[in-house]
């Protein structure tokens, strides 16, 4: 099998960066030291070309198992065979303990006495760029790589290592509870070579096996489907730049939306939307530091930004927006799935909502976190002013759709939202309010129910005319736009369960009916759409139907309880992993059904 599915793989991270590590030991994808720097393995997006950092036992048969240990990103890769039972703890010393930028992996026998095989095969600036081995001494190499960023990557080993041309290789046997240490790490200044290597590693595994398990114990979640909530929130945070507090979409470029079908984009990006869907969750636990690193991103941004025209949609994690989309044609992509992207050439486009996400996290942030100051307020209120003169016009929409400007109902929405959001700041602050926020608002209150309202189809539709709902449309009893017992959008739910909903699992439109998006092709189900899905079942009353859908849905996660974008027709999860969104959908779907199941169950024992 040349490429795992995506759903094999777990993760572990540093706060700076991730590597996707499979089910048969092999680390896949890793950009290194930082989210968005190139990748040093993507095996993941090409087998030949891309990378890989291979370690296994040498067994005839074998069973694998892969767990995270309990409220953790250490990940346990376990091999049982009949001849022996091996085991790799792989983790990363996270950014607040650690200054360095080091991947560590660990091999263990449980059983046995067994043999193993390890190959690091680095292909620096996602492939396109030479490197050459340099040994140190028998147990340590550096990777020399002649990039324009001159990367250096030291490997450091308990066990012999040989140089096999670009390649580093080891063969080694391990007796029960014997080890064997990996140490991959970018080399940024001269490093203690006089430490005891063993010893370091076993302190940094359990300062780190510490540190999460603090972190999760910060939590102030305590009700059903723990597990899985905590799991979302460690995957929002693995997602969170210790630097710069921004909060990326996910950690991968180019894995495919569709197999062979051209949608592959990059998400190692920070989406204004997305992150402040993502504060919202973080709040929601009760993580205000990250929430309050986050705001200071946005701060910063929107001060660095208040003589543009209006606000990007996505910046780099450091803010940067110039994000411009290239080819990479030399590597085939996931399952032969070209052209393989990074960039994004989506930072162009006009999508409005970001203004209501931003506003709407910065009213919640003012709310439960710390009040914001006057000086943010006054770049806040630029961006405002600027929305009252241009929310009446078409978009690309949230969907990013690349086959036209249409006038989406979600972006109207949120528009809504973003001046709804600005007087409650402004009213429970005391700030000097402009009464133009007033009438705008009201203005598209009063244009969503007439414009994209069909009498006929007694639904809410996608743009004005449009024949079709839009899985977007779910937001609006979340946002607090419309009741989520009023029969208007009831009859709207009733619609988008008739054309969008199979069973627990929903596609954003119609793509025959739908505003044209720029591709043929079919795709998946979206995964937080059907946790969008279920919060609306739950508001509205329907307990029993959104417990069962949730329920359906944590199934399919995969081993780890991790989600990818979208969902397959087999249930094969399909886009960038794991996603931002699919988690923090999860998050607020679990704690507004534990509410009002508690909610529902404090009434009858009243009664």
């Amino acid at each position: 099998m040349r490429y795992q599915p995506i759903e094999n793989y777990g993760i572990v991270g540093d706060l700076n960066t991730v590597a996707l590590i499979g089910l048969d030991g092999g680390i896949d994808f890793m950009c290194f030291p930082n989210f968005d720097s190139p990748s040093i393995f993507a095996a993941l997006l090409d087998k030949e070309k891309g990378g890989s950092f291979q370690l296994s036992p040498v067994f005839e048969e074998q069973k694998t198992k892969q767990l995270y240990l309990p409220d953790t990103n250490v990940l346990l890769t376990r091999f049982l065979s009949p001849e022996g039972v091996g085991e790799i703890t792989d983790f990363m010393p996270v950014e607040e303990l650690y200054s360095g930028k080091e991947l560590i992996r660990r091999v263990t026998t449980i059983r046995g006495e067994v043999q193993y095989q390890m190959r690091c095969s680095p292909r620096f600036n996602y492939g396109q760029s030479a490197h050459v081995v340099q040994r140190v001494s028998e147990n340590e190499v550096l990777f020399a790589c002649s990039d324009a960023a001159r990367t250096v990557l030291r490997f450091v080993s308990s066990v012999p290592l040989h140089i096999e041309g670009p390649d580093v290789v080891a063969a080694f046997s391990l007796g029960p509870t014997q080890t064997a240490d990996f140490l991959l790490e970018h080399v940024e200044k001269e490093h203690d070579r006089d430490r005891d290597f063993a010893a370091f590693v076993t302190q940094s595994l359990f300062e780190t096996v510490n540190y999460w398990k603090n972190w999760i114990g910060q939590s102030t979640y305590t009700g059903r489907w723990l597990d899985m909530v905590n799991r979302s929130a460690l995957v929002l945070k693995l997602l969170t730049s210790h630097q710069y507090g921004s909060i990326i979409a996910a950690p991968t470029f180019s894995l495919p939306e569709s197999i062979g079908a051209g949608r592959n984009f990059d998400y190692r990006f920070t989406w204004i939307r997305d992150a402040s869907f993502s504060m919202y969750a973080l709040i929601r636990l009760g993580y205000t530091k990250e929430a309050g690193a986050f705001m200071h991103w946005v701060e910063r941004l929107c001060h660095g930004i208040k003589n543009e025209d209006r606000l990007g949609i996505m910046y780099s994690i450091n803010g940067h927006r110039q994000l411009e989309e290239k080819v990479l044609p030399h590597f085939e992509g996931y399952k032969e799935s070209s052209p393989v992207r990074i960039g994004n050439d989506a930072y162009g486009q006009l999508q409005l909502d970001i203004y209501g996400e931003l506003l709407d996290s910065v009213y919640l942030y003012d709310k439960y976190g710390e009040p914001i100051s006057y000086d943010f307020w006054k770049d806040l209120e630029n961006h405002i002013d600027w929305l009252a003169d241009h929310w009446n016009q078409p978009d690309e929409g949230i969907w990013e759709v690349r086959g036209g400007r249409k006038d989406f109902l979600y972006s109207r929405l949120l528009c809504w939202v973003a001046f709804d959001r600005a007087i409650k700041i402004s009213e429970t602050r005391s700030f000097p309010l402009n009464n133009r926020w007033r009438e705008e608002r009201d203005k598209i209150f009063n244009s969503i129910f007439t414009d994209y309202w069909d009498a006929e189809k007694q639904a809410f539709m996608q743009y004005p005319g449009a024949q079709t709902v839009d899985a977007s449309t779910l937001l609006m009893p979340l946002v607090r736009f419309i009741s989520p017992k009023d029969p208007r959008w009831l009859s709207t739910l009733s619609r988008i369960e008739e054309e969008l909903v199979s069973d627990s699992l929903v596609y954003r439109y119609r793509q025959d009916l739908a505003a044209p998006d720029g591709f043929v092709s079919h795709e998946g189900t979206f995964s937080m759409c059907s946790f969008w899905y279920v919060e609306c079942l739950s508001r509205a009353g329907q307990l029993e139907k959104a417990r069962f859908y949730f329920e359906k849905m944590l199934g399919y996660a995969n081993h780890l309880g991790l989600y990818a974008e979208q969902l397959g027709f087999q249930g094969e999860h399909l886009g960038n992993f794991p996603q931002a969104f699919t988690h923090l959908g999860l998050i607020s779907a679990a704690y507004n059904l534990n509410k009002q199941l508690n909610d529902s169950r404090n009434k009858d024992v009243n009664h």
